[in-house]
């Protein structure tokens, strides 16, 4: 089973990240592996499916398609597998830009929410364009990047619960019912 079609509080993962995300962004752009897993996505209202171009290549693969289909200058990146995206820290994250290519959430130095965070499309699509590594540390040390501290987050999202990614439908047992999106 799809991660996306993991249903939770009565809703998909990718009907909650949807949801969580319209108050906050211009427009939504799902990024899938193909046409017919694009036609699965059809359902969602204002939401625009492209396939990956560079398939093969995990999560920059994914990013790079997002970033060609996008029209805004400034892009939340985010996993399908995150259902408790917080709209009030996706707009944090968004105010703490400034002058940077990219806000990444860090827990410490070296662990990174690189698919959490808000990019520049210009510098991000400079990289995706010519890239050796397929690693988003990679990625996000070749921008001028602010790593921002979970920690400020936490006025929004107390339990830090929009970073909560699951892999299994076991792990939804460590969500709280109730628990903001």
């Amino acid at each position: 089973m799809e991660k996306y079609f993991f249903r939770f509080e009565g809703k998909t993962f990718i009907e909650r990240l949807v949801d969580s995300l319209r108050p906050v962004v211009d427009e939504i752009v799902l990024v899938a592996r193909n046409a017919d897993q694009c036609e699965r996505f059809s359902h969602l209202d204002g939401v625009r499916c492209v396939r990956d171009i560079k398939r093969g290549i995990g999560p920059i693969g994914g990013i790079h398609a997002g970033v060609l289909a996008s029209h805004g200058d400034v892009l939340f990146v985010c996993a399908c597998d995150m259902p408790c995206v917080s709209t009030l820290v996706v707009e944090e994250l968004f105010n703490a830009l400034g002058d940077y290519d990219a806000v990444i959430p860090s827990w410490d130095p070296e662990m990174l929410e690189p698919l959490h965070a808000v990019y520049r499309k210009e510098p991000l699509m400079h990289y995706l364009d010519d890239h050796a590594s397929l690693s988003l540390r990679d990625m996000v040390k070749s921008l001028h990047s602010r790593l921002f501290p979970v920690e400020r987050l936490r006025p929004a999202d107390p339990d830090l619960i929009t970073f909560t990614n699951i892999n299994k439908l076991e792990d939804l047992e460590g969500i709280s019912p109730g628990d903001p999106p």
